[in-house]
């Protein structure tokens, strides 16, 4: 028996939820992906705590997967423990006087419409933001002039020696498409919000604003990572793309969207193979005709 035996025994045991081979495809918003060697949908922080540390202890490699909608996994899968941060790990709830804990598998669109139905103003940009509320406090989300720094009052996680912490103010660094958790190996579990009290009416006509203005301009209706690229300073990255005549480029089943240059988005059967030699092909394309170097957003899992 080798540690990820035990590992799904330890789950048979604590009943968690565990499987071995889950196809990652299913499991992110590209639909690319091999399987993952064990997927573990915990329900709460104490079951976080248990499998973070016991990845640490036997020195498996983990992954935190939220809603997957900024994540680009290998076509042979991940060779480890995927931590599943989603539907079993989504409550929201109103503390008072303007503020909501929030559980970080709720998925951030949730979580603006549980402000709105409570008439509570200031998450309006962040309605239809892909992905879940741990993934926007760990990118900083944002949109529309917007950002989760506007909102973010406190935050929550387990640290990989399986112990709870939290930051508040300005420990939590957050910057753009950043903050104190990027590159770190703490699982993000909840976050407190500040709002201030509004107009239900004009919170949700402001939302369904924002969300027209995404259908309209974004590739919606195909699997994609969201934005490929982050916004270089003094440009955009969908313009310098569409400035080098990118639009429309394909790769296998991978293709720059005829909608929106900053996506690169799936046709249908693109591989991970396909999505990295596209990208590849548009930073040295726009490096070369521009001199801006695109950096990728989107999260790159190897195998």
């Amino acid at each position: 028996m080798d540690n990820y035996d035990r590992l799904m025994e330890l789950c048979a045991q604590k009943d968690i939820e565990a499987k071995a081979g889950e196809p990652l495809k299913n499991h992110c918003s590209f639909q690319i992906g091999g399987p993952a060697r064990v997927m573990v949908w915990p329900r709460g922080e104490s079951e976080i705590c248990l499998i973070t540390d016991f990845v640490r202890r036997q020195e498996l490699r983990g992954f935190v997967l939220g809603r997957g909608t900024n994540v680009l996994f290998a076509d042979g899968g991940f060779d480890g423990v995927v931590l599943c941060i989603g539907r079993n790990y989504a409550q929201i709830r109103d503390l008072g006087e303007g503020m909501l804990y929030c559980e970080s598998g709720a998925s951030l669109s949730a979580l603006c419409r549980y402000a709105r139905d409570n008439a509570l103003s200031g998450l309006e940009f962040a309605y239809g933001i892909p992905g879940s509320v741990g993934g926007a406090v760990y990118m900083n989300a944002g949109a529309y002039g917007g950002e989760m720094k506007d909102v973010l009052e406190r935050t929550r996680h387990v640290t990989p020696a399986g112990e709870i912490g939290g930051f508040a103010g300005q420990a939590m660094a957050l910057g753009y498409r950043h903050s104190a958790y990027s590159g770190k190996d703490m699982v993000i579990t909840g976050a407190i919000v500040r709002l201030r009290a509004g107009d239900r009416g004009e919170i949700g006509a402001r939302m369904e604003d924002y969300m027209a203005r995404r259908r309209d301009k974004q590739p919606l209706e195909l699997p994609s990572a969201g934005s490929t690229f982050k916004r270089p300073e003094g440009s955009y990255a969908s313009a310098l793309v569409d400035r080098c005549g990118l639009k429309g480029q394909r790769e296998g089943g991978a293709a720059v969207s005829d909608k929106h240059a900053g996506f690169v988005v799936n046709l249908g059967g693109a591989t991970c193979k396909d999505v990295l030699t596209l990208i590849e092909r548009i930073q040295s394309t726009v490096l070369e005709q521009t001199g801006y170097s695109l950096q990728c957003e989107v999260k790159i899992v190897e195998q």
